[in-house]
């Protein structure tokens, strides 16, 4: 824990992935100037996406990253044991779950088949398909993936969450299943961290098992195997695909995931963090610091999340 007197002489640095509006934000929060560039001697408080290597040693006191997943920094070396380390979410849980159900809606609505006709001037009727009491699997059960759970229950689509460890659902879930049980979905969501443990966690498998599902990733691109899926969406057990996150990004031209059948991929837009969502995050933190307490949005370093 940081002590209040130690964050109160540290200094404010930001990366180049905070813009001025934030960073003015961030010197309002903290009442002192947001530095960029290297820093000196001395302890310090540190806002950005990634650490650059002069920062990672003993004077820093609290990196927060602007980001919601902290897998690229922990992967970048040992974290320093001393340093806290928080995350923005913001309203990242609600523009994922409208998101989320975009897409839903979208296909039940049969937007792709529509769009195809229209572009062949071929006018032909396709019924609806009603959301309400089909199931949704939600695979990652933290804020993001309960933020999607309670958007879709809203609409009628019964929830089940995935749990490696039974306990009672969290809010937005009627349920929860364990990884591997059976669960008779329309939806598979992945809404997971990328970890040592969800590496390659969507794999044959699990794609057998979906039934036919529509899978939609709004988690991380690397928790999946895109040749799994792709056997999938060819033998059917997978419907369609959404991606909003590969495991390799930017996607080139030429790049194979283009090329699955049914599958749409985002630019990972489908929950661009706002300069709001990081002055908001930064500022709860902050105030939890100066009360002594653990802020909730502390990621453990250990367990990657």
């Amino acid at each position: 824990m940081i002590s209040p007197a130690l964050l109160g002489r540290a200094r404010l640095l930001a990366g180049p992935e905070v813009s001025e509006t934030a960073a003015r934000g961030l010197a309002r929060a903290t009442a002192r100037p947001v530095e960029r560039g290297t820093p000196g001697d001395g302890p310090y408080v540190y806002v950005g996406a990634s650490l650059p290597d002069a920062p990672r040693g003993a004077d820093l006191v609290w990196f927060h990253s602007v980001n919601a997943g902290t897998d690229a920094l922990l992967d970048g070396g040992p974290w320093p044991r001393t340093a806290l380390l928080t995350r923005t979410v913001g309203r990242m849980g609600e523009r994922i779950a409208q998101y989320v159900l975009g897409w839903i809606l979208a296909e039940c609505q049969s937007v792709p088949e529509y769009t195809a006709l229209h572009a062949r001037a071929e006018w032909r009727r396709i019924p609806g398909e009603l959301v309400a009491g089909q199931t949704a699997v939600v695979h990652g059960i933290g804020r993001i993936g309960s933020a999607v759970a309670a958007r879709l229950r809203a609409c009628g689509i019964r929830t089940v969450g995935v749990a490696r460890t039974p306990r009672e659902p969290p809010p937005g879930f009627d349920a929860l299943a364990a990884p591997d049980e059976p669960v008779a979905a329309r939806w598979v969501v992945a809404a997971l961290p990328l970890t040592a443990e969800t590496a390659g966690y969507f794999g044959a498998d699990r794609f057998t098992a979906m039934g036919g599902a529509t899978f939609l990733n709004v988690g991380r691109g690397a928790t999946v195997e895109l040749g799994a899926l792709e056997g999938a969406l060819r033998s059917g057990a997978v419907g369609r695909a959404v991606l909003d996150v590969l495991p390799d990004e930017p996607a080139a031209p030429g790049d194979p995931c283009w090329r699955l059948p049914r599958t749409v991929i985002t630019s990972h837009s489908s929950g661009i963090t706002a300069d709001d969502d990081i002055v908001t995050d930064f500022t709860a933190c902050l105030r939890e610091l100066r009360a002594g307490r653990v802020p909730p949005l502390t990621v453990d370093t250990a367990r990657g999340y």
